[in-house]
């Protein structure tokens, strides 16, 4: 049953098997399957559920997740139907259109767009319905860990009342919050990546017709990309990706800057002409980051606690989720069968690297003039196409052939750099230009 705020955290056992640091998708997920499997889940999340939360596009890969979870139902009954995704570019005179159904594995044809806020209180009352033990308005603020013997951590509720608890394993799930990334200064800025984000909901925007109303469709621009994701309720949720120098630039408030960067597109323009934005827009920076480890004597770091990459495939509560499934196996082990706990790690860390690996070379990518042009003229050769629609399924954690497909794909990309080997060093310059200082747009023009 789900502790509310108002009750005591004085009336919480002291003592725990795992206590989870934060209530979203990793840790709602994670708390769900350990309590099932016996464990006494403490789990403490910092706000108060229903809370606004970005990232709102599901992959088709996670439904099965949530038939694990027992929360299918739930789901679909808030999701906005997603069957695919398109893609316009500014440099083509076309736009792209792509489903999930022709992904090499056709059981997975859809997902979700879906409210955060709504989504994630399902999953933390999932967790409480399990068995763990949830208490929110609860912000830790210290942690102790004893290797072997397990952690102590200190939360403080908003009466200011403080509240120990000794855990056999500790799981660090605050997401962008980082908790033990930045206690023990493992976060760095990913050097490959830099981005920062504007966005905003709006009523009113034109959607896709027919089937297609909920896919999620991507913008190029002179600066980045676009997001433009519909959801259930009417609402369209639409955000800027750029690299920081531009938004560094902003010289007004977070909503007109956003206005003002939805008219340098006008793809997005037209699809908002007549809209209206709900609310004010919000900005955010240092949007790519990973730390240096994941796993350590009895604690480990799930999802965006971890890493995060830029959202253009839509992987954050995806790969959320698979790190929260990956990480109760590991955590049972180490509880149970300590002889294999220093194995069962290194697989979780192992899986976790390699899945972010293959998300991230396509990511590092995506706004370069050959991955572009590749996207915009999408051909099968070598089952390729397959591949990608597999990839932007979030089909990266199972054993199936689309390694070996994308490893094709790579070859054709570095293959097109070559015959475009001017634009291709272009680019590259401008990328490191704009990663590395954020007033090099003089430098770069």
């Amino acid at each position: 049953m789900e502790t509310n705020s108002s009750q005591s955290a004085g009336n919480a056992v002291a003592h725990c098997d795992v206590l989870i640091i934060g209530g979203g998708p990793a840790g709602s997920t994670a708390a769900a399957l350990l309590a099932q499997r016996g464990k006494q889940v403490v789990l403490l999340e910092k706000a108060h559920h229903p809370r606004f939360h970005i990232g709102e596009s599901l992959l088709p890969l996670n439904m099965p997740l949530f038939d694990k979870l027992g929360v299918t139902q739930q789901i679909s009954a808030i999701g906005m139907p997603k069957y695919g995704a398109q893609f316009v570019s500014p440099d083509h005179n076309k736009e792209v259109s792509v489903e999930f159904a022709d992904a090499m594995d056709k059981s997975f044809p859809y997902s979700y767009q879906v409210r955060r806020s709504v989504f994630d209180h399902v999953l933390i009352k999932n967790a409480a319905a399990k068995g763990a033990h949830v208490f929110e308005g609860h912000r830790v603020t210290h942690v102790e860990l004893n290797g072997a013997d397990g952690a102590r951590v200190t939360a403080q509720d908003e009466q200011g009342q403080t509240q120990q608890w000794h855990a056999r394993y500790l799981v660090d799930a605050s997401g962008r919050d980082t908790f033990l990334a930045n206690k023990f200064d493992l976060k760095k800025k990913n050097s490959k990546h830099n981005s920062a984000a504007l966005f905003g909901h709006f009523e009113g925007a034109t959607r896709l017709p027919g089937k297609a109303e909920g896919n999620i469709t991507i913008f190029w621009f002179d600066h980045g990309w676009f997001w433009f994701i519909p959801l259930q309720d009417g609402t369209t949720s639409v955000g800027a990706v750029c690299w920081p120098y531009y938004l560094k630039a902003r010289k007004t408030s977070p909503t007109q800057f956003l206005l003002d960067t939805i008219a340098l597109c006008p793809g997005v323009a037209e699809r908002l002409k007549h809209a209206t934005l709900v609310g004010e827009a919000t900005a955010t920076g240092n949007y790519s980051y990973q730390s240096k480890r994941m796993v350590g004597e009895g604690y480990l770091l799930l999802g965006d606690a971890y890493a995060f990459i830029d959202p253009v495939f839509s992987t954050g509560v995806f790969l959320a989720m698979n790190s929260a499934f990956l990480g109760a196996e590991t955590i049972a082990t180490c509880l149970d069968q300590p002889q294999r706990a220093a194995q069962a790690m290194r697989q979780f860390d192992t899986t976790i690297r390699n899945a972010l690996k293959t998300f991230s070379w396509f990511i590092y990518r995506v706004t370069t003039p050959t991955l572009r042009d590749l996207f915009m003229a999408p051909r099968n050769v070598f089952r390729v196409q397959e591949a990608m629609l597999s990839l932007l399924a979030g089909d990266v954690f199972r054993d199936t052939p689309i390694r070996s497909r994308l490893s094709f794909f790579k070859g054709i990309y570095y293959l097109n750099n070559l015959m475009h080997l001017k634009r291709s060093f272009a680019a590259w310059r401008r990328r490191k230009l704009m990663i590395r200082d954020p007033r090099s747009e003089i430098a770069a023009g």
